[in-house]
């Protein structure tokens, strides 16, 4: 068996990005650890999920890639068991939606980006439950 785990993205700087992600995007902060020499080992995930993201300072000229690991699309999907509930708490703590949500038929989505400009999709597959009332499946 074989699964993705981690997925590297880099950011300016450790603390700013788990402010974000933790405090914002309500991931969980599954570990900090300092290699030394400046650099850690970071990685945050979203509840219940062994998948996550590893949180890596840009150094040189990975500094120009930092918002743009994705050119400029949606770069990485946050599935989500309650659309309204995770969208909600999302924006109110002050993550920026650039849609507002919408049905197709594969789930409810709505792209948003994290702090350095990368997009993403928060999305909850038809799947997983029936639409919120007045949306079209």
């Amino acid at each position: 068996m074989q699964r993705l785990f981690l997925t590297t993205l880099l950011v300016r700087d450790y603390d700013e990005a788990i402010a974000f992600y933790v405090g914002r995007a309500g991931f969980d902060l599954a570990e900090d650890t300092d290699m030394g020499g400046g650099k850690r080992w970071v990685v945050v995930r979203p509840p219940g999920s062994d998948a996550g993201l590893l949180l890596a300072r840009a150094v040189g000229e990975q500094a120009d890639m930092v918002g743009r690991q994705g050119g400029g699309r949606v770069f990485l999907f946050l599935q989500t068991d309650d659309f309204g509930r995770d969208q909600g708490r999302m924006a109110a703590a002050g993550v920026r939606f650039l849609e507002a949500p919408r049905q197709e038929p594969y789930g409810r989505v709505a792209v948003f980006e994290d702090l350095y400009g990368n997009k993403w999709d928060l999305i909850q597959p038809a799947s997983a439950k029936p639409a919120a009332p007045g949306l079209r499946r």
